[in-house]
């Protein structure tokens, strides 16, 4: 790559970056449907034809910082397994699970999205995306539970107990989370004692 390419790339990279970062600092204050363009380009301090090079609305500049999240936290979610051939759930240490450090390095635009009128949208990306590599990366051999409601189910779970942390905005750290979730994981209730009113 050339020099002149290397700016140009350079250049790319600040402008978008400074887009993105625009969007997000207005909806961290409003909802994402009451945004413009022009109010993006203001703030970035760039103009319209500037934001029109790289993106065609505000939902493409939107679906650009969702992609770069969720590619970050499908690497996240793949770390403990990537490099091995057997996964074996119960031996994993709680430090190898990375999908807390991911969120807690994006805690701002976690927590920007949850506040925000694109929170389920958003949900159901990372669900789908989730779910997709759960089925496509892992297999659960000999036993008849169904691979998609299995991954349907779990990915839900942990999701849920990400937004739950996010809510209470990071109540506990990260490697609390990742031993809490392994403890979970790993237990089995066969019983349960029924609470008297």
């Amino acid at each position: 790559m050339s020099e002149q390419e290397k700016k140009k790339d350079r250049r790319i990279a600040r402008s978008t970056q400074a887009l993105k970062k625009a969007l997000l600092d207005l909806m961290a204050k409003k909802s994402f449907k009451t945004i413009s363009i022009t109010e993006i380009v203001e703030l970035a301090d760039y103009n319209r034809g500037t934001f029109y090079t790289h993106y065609e609305s505000k939902e493409a500049l939107l679906d650009d910082i969702i992609s770069e999240l969720i590619q970050d936290l499908l690497r996240s979610f793949r770390a403990p397994y990537e490099k091995i051939d057997v996964f074996r759930v119960h031996e994993l240490p709680a430090n190898s699970v990375m999908i807390f450090d991911h969120v807690y390095q994006h805690a701002l635009v976690y927590k920007i999205i949850l506040k925000s009128d694109v929170l389920s949208n958003v949900r159901e990306k990372m669900f789908i995306a989730l779910k997709d590599i759960s089925m496509h990366d892992l297999e659960y051999p000999d036993h008849d539970i169904n691979q998609e409601l299995l991954a349907t189910y779990s990915i839900h779970a942990l999701l849920g107990l990400v937004f739950y942390w996010i809510e209470s905005d990071f109540h506990h750290s990260p490697l609390y989370m990742q031993e809490q979730l392994m403890k979970i994981v790993k237990w089995r209730p066969t019983t349960a004692t029924t609470v008297k009113k």
